[in-house]
């Protein structure tokens, strides 16, 4: 049975994430409230998962055309300067601290994304009318 958790947990988070949502947002309280998984090997988790899906959506965007490389290198080296030294800073944080502070993303993320949706929907309603 725990299998089947774990399984569902992964589809649910793959498929979001592929659809741009970022599977982190379903899959970390997922594996924390519903598998009992501590939130330090949780977002472990949810770093390694994204490896492949970043691979499969890199693969389709530059078959589709779709992949810019100009730049990229100077993203590349901050983002894994950034990555090394999150990594290391979350290490002195207890998992208690990181689930409040994962939990107030995810609020703040949810208000950002009403707001854009709010404003999407006043202005089609604004060139409609």
């Amino acid at each position: 049975m725990r299998f089947l958790v774990y399984f569902v947990a992964g589809l649910a988070g793959g498929v979001l994430g592929g659809m741009g949502m970022g599977g982190g947002t379903v899959l970390i309280p997922i594996l924390t409230v519903f598998c009992g998984v501590p939130q330090h090997l949780a977002q472990s988790v949810n770093l390694l998962s994204f490896l492949p899906m970043s691979a499969a959506s890199l693969r389709v965007h530059k078959q589709n055309g779709l992949l810019d490389t100009r730049g990229v290198l100077w993203m590349i080296i901050p983002a894994t300067v950034l990555s090394v030294l999150g990594g290391l800073f979350v290490q002195g944080i207890s998992g208690g601290a990181l689930r409040i502070g994962f939990g107030v993303f995810l609020c703040l993320l949810s208000l950002y994304q009403f707001m854009v949706g709010i404003r999407g929907f006043l202005a089609a309603k604004k060139g409609t009318a």
